[in-house]
C-alpha cells in the first residue's frame, strides 16, 4: 500500500468504509458514520487540517503533530488521546526502531497520525475494503492495540531464539562474535522495554477509565491485550537476565583463558630462570671461567643444563604445577 500522507475513510458502522479524498473531508455527510483520517503528521495537509479544521482540543492538536511521543492515554471528555508504539516490520528496518502512532478517538471521529508505515493500520484498512472491518470507534481501538501487540510476538520470539542459541553454543564461538551479539540483544531489549513499559500503563488506564462508548466486553479485550503485553515485558526481562549470565560466563571464560596463558608463561619463566642464570654466569668474558681450556666443556655444560631441566620437571610434577 502506498505510503500516502493522507488516507481518509467514512466508516458505515457495518464493517465497510468509503474512501475519501482530502478535499472531501469537510463536505461529506457524517451523520451516523465515523470519519477516520490517517495522516503523516509531518505533511502540510495534516498540519493544516488538524490545526484549522478538525475542531478538536488544542492539547490533542499538539499531541497529534508532535515529533516525539511516549505511550500514554489521556482522557479528554468523551474522547481519548492515545500514543502507542509498534515494532517496525517495514523492509530494511530494525524491529526495535519502533513506530509511533498517535490517536484522537471519539464515538464519531478518529484521527491517527504517524511518520512511518504501520502494518497494523494497513490490515485494518484492508478489512474495511473487504467489508470485514471495524464497526465502532471502540472496536477500532481494540483491534489496533491487539494487532500492535500481536506483532511483537515474532520479534520477541526471534530475540529469545538468538539468546538460546547464544547460551547453547557460545563455547564453540569466538569472544568477538559473542560480544557483538550480546551487545545487539541487550540494545534491542532495552529499547523495546523502554516503550513497552509505559505502553502497559497506557492500556491499564484505557480499560480502567469509564468511557461510555467502550462496553464491558471491549474492556475485557483490552485487558487481555495488556496481559499479553505484560508477558512480553516479562520475556524481555528474562532475556536480559539470561544475556547478563552469558556475558558473565564469557568474561569468566576469557579470564580463565588468560590465567592459563599467564600460568604457562610463569612455568616457562621458572624453567628458564636457572638456565639463564647459568648461561649468564658462564658467559662473562673474564679469566677463571671453568672449562675455558677444556674442549669438551660445552658438551658437559649441556648435560648439566639437561639435568637441571629434568630436576625442575620432577619437582613441578611432584608439586602438581604441571
Amino acid at each position: 500500500m502506498p505510503n500516502s500522507p493522507v488516507k481518509a475513510f467514512l466508516l458505515d458502522k457495518k464493517g465497510s468504509a468509503l474512501e475519501l479524498t482530502y478535499e472531501e473531508l469537510d463536505s461529506v455527510d457524517r451523520i451516523d458514520k465515523i470519519l477516520w483520517v490517517h495522516f503523516d503528521y509531518s505533511s502540510k495537509e495534516a498540519i493544516e487540517w488538524i490545526r484549522n479544521r478538525s475542531n478538536i482540543d488544542s492539547v490533542a492538536i499538539d499531541a497529534l503533530l508532535t515529533e516525539e511521543t511516549r505511550p500514554r492515554t489521556t482522557i479528554l471528555g468523551e474522547a481519548l488521546l492515545i500514543a502507542l508504539r509498534g515494532v517496525n516490520l517495514n523492509p530494511n528496518s530494525k524491529p526495535e526502531d519502533m513506530i509511533s502512532i498517535r490517536l484522537y478517538i471519539s464515538p464519531n471521529l478518529i484521527i491517527s497520525t504517524r511518520k512511518r508505515n504501520l502494518l497494523s493500520i494497513d490490515e485494518i484498512i484492508e478489512d474495511l475494503k473487504n467489508s470485514k472491518g471495524v464497526k465502532s470507534s471502540a472496536q477500532f481501538l481494540v483491534q489496533l492495540t491487539r494487532r500492535v501487540t500481536d506483532r511483537m510476538d515474532m520479534v520477541i520470539d526471534e530475540i529469545q531464539d538468538r539468546t538460546d542459541l547464544l547460551e547453547e553454543n557460545f563455547i564453540d564461538s569466538t569472544n568477538t562474535e559473542y560480544r557483538s551479539e550480546i551487545l545487539a540483544i541487550r540494545r534491542e531489549t532495552i529499547i523495546l522495554k523502554r516503550y513497552l513499559s509505559p505502553q502497559k500503563e497506557a492500556l491499564i488506564k484505557l480499560y480502567n477509565e469509564k468511557i461510555s462508548w467502550i462496553d464491558e466486553y471491549q474492556r475485557i479485550e483490552l485487558r487481555e491485550t495488556n496481559d499479553q503485553l505484560m508477558r512480553h515485558i516479562e520475556e524481555l526481562d528474562t532475556i536480559r537476565d539470561k544475556v547478563i549470565l552469558i556475558q558473565e560466563e564469557l568474561v569468566n571464560s576469557m579470564n580463565e583463558q588468560l590465567n592459563k596463558k599467564m600460568y604457562m608463561l610463569s612455568i616457562i619463566s621458572a624453567i628458564f630462570l636457572p638456565l639463564t642464570f647459568l648461561t649468564g654466569l658462564l658467559g662473562i668474558n673474564i679469566g677463571g671461567i671453568p672449562g675455558a681450556e677444556n674442549e669438551n666443556a660445552f658438551y658437559i655444560f649441556l648435560v648439566i643444563l639437561s639435568i637441571v631441566i629434568t630436576f625442575q620437571f620432577f619437582i613441578f610434577k611432584k608439586k602438581k604445577w604441571l
